[in-house]
């Protein structure tokens, strides 16, 4: 009975889906494209600004060239770098009073998905004064239009700068959540690959194994639409293409640059169809252990895909032969199976661990509780998991 709820709950939003007012974001692409951005702010009449980020890029310097673009420009920037990964409402009140106290305009995201969740938490406060984020926790419950966002993101992998969601964590709760709507769409998005450039090979891999699995879930979720699906076919060909390559040869600017595609086009795919169960699971993770998203995503998604069994066997079939390891004398369940095995063997090539080490036997039935809670009835998964199933796959992934 319970099923046929979730079922029913799934079916009603990809009815309704098509009438939603989806939006992309304006695009400036390519190598050196972060420099249009002091002028594009400008035509929008924005004089003063908040740039959310982390102190990892505010080290490295990543931002300078921006910076001093916006100076050249009258743009007055006020920075807030203390952002987390697996951002808190903390993260998000601190920014927020950098924006109210000094009468920011607008609002840009520079860095992975932990920076651009922070940000798109102070837009929904700064437009809904009277709501905590908690109190925005769940589907369209901001429904304002925030004020102008621009995304610029120094990973390849979140998609975050082409989605409805802003994930944050209540660090006092160890609670992962979903903000949903509409209005969290940027704006703006950079896809400069220079900015990639001096990402270390692990948070490579990770960001990258992090888009492979919106691309994967959004390809075999009950929602998807034939606009959905050829984003994730792209998407999977460009990773399969490029991610290694960009894992060991960090300065080749062409796989950069596919890599921010694919990550983007992920980032599409998901926001319209979807993510599953992988990422219920990985939310718990990094809620009670602070484990980056996109590791958790990787270490888990093979898992995941392989409890679906058959249910996944066509769908995965068909991203095999995206990715160029599908054979046709072969069948679904061959394909499906030789698929799964390719990304254990690209997580293990790239030095991700196969298991999550650190889980507390005393925590997994809240976090199995936890992550059912957020997948059902909301997640189109292939297949509605059970209680049982979440404890299996929780002591499978554990080390």
């Amino acid at each position: 009975m319970y099923n046929a709820y979730c079922r029913m709950y799934q079916k009603t939003f990809k009815l309704v889906s098509p009438f939603l007012s989806w939006r992309e974001p304006e695009l400036l692409e390519g190598a050196n494209s972060l420099y249009k951005l002091p002028d594009l702010i400008k035509r929008k009449n924005i004089s003063r600004i908040l740039i959310v980020t982390d102190s990892g890029i505010s080290a490295l310097g990543l931002m300078d060239g921006l910076l001093l673009n916006l100076q050249k420009k009258n743009i007055v920037f006020f920075i807030y770098d203390k952002t987390i990964p697996n951002p808190t409402i903390t993260n998000i009140e601190e920014a927020l009073e950098v924006y109210k106290k000094n009468d920011c305009q607008g609002i840009i995201a520079f860095g992975g998905g932990s920076p651009m969740d922070c940000a798109k938490g102070v837009g929904a406060r700064a437009v809904k004064p009277k709501k905590s984020i908690s109190q925005l926790k769940g589907q369209f419950k901001v429904r304002k239009e925030l004020p102008p966002l621009f995304a610029v993101p120094t990973t390849a992998g979140t998609g975050s700068e082409a989605t409805v969601a802003a994930v944050i964590t209540d660090s006092k709760s160890h609670e992962k959540y979903a903000i949903i709507d509409l209005n969290l769409i940027p704006h703006y998005a950079v896809l400069d690959p220079l900015i990639t450039l001096k990402m270390p090979p692990h948070i490579t891999a990770a960001t990258g194994m992090d888009a492979l699995t919106h691309a994967v879930e959004a390809y075999i979720g009950r929602s998807n639409t034939a606009e959905t699906r050829k984003f994730s076919i792209d998407a999977v060909r460009l990773i399969y293409d490029n991610l290694y390559e960009t894992y060991k040869n960090g300065e080749n600017l062409t796989a950069r640059a596919n890599m921010q595609k694919a990550a983007y086009l992920a980032g599409l795919a998901f926001t319209r169809a979807y993510v599953g169960n992988v990422h219920a699971i990985a939310h718990t993770l990094g809620g009670f252990y602070s484990v980056p998203h996109g590791l958790a995503n990787a270490v888990i998604l093979p898992y995941v895909l392989e409890h679906y069994g058959e249910a996944v066997w066509n769908p995965l079939a068909e991203l095999a032969e995206a990715a160029g390891i599908g054979d046709a004398a072969d069948s679904a369940e061959e394909n499906a199976k030789n698929f799964i095995l390719s990304i254990k063997s690209l997580n293990s090539r790239m030095g991700i661990p196969p298991k999550v080490s650190g889980i507390q036997d005393s925590d997994i039935p809240i976090m199995a509780e936890r992550a059912l809670k957020e997948a059902n009835p909301l997640y189109p998964v292939p297949k509605i998991f059970s209680r049982d199933d979440m404890f299996r796959l929780y002591q499978l992934i554990k080390d």
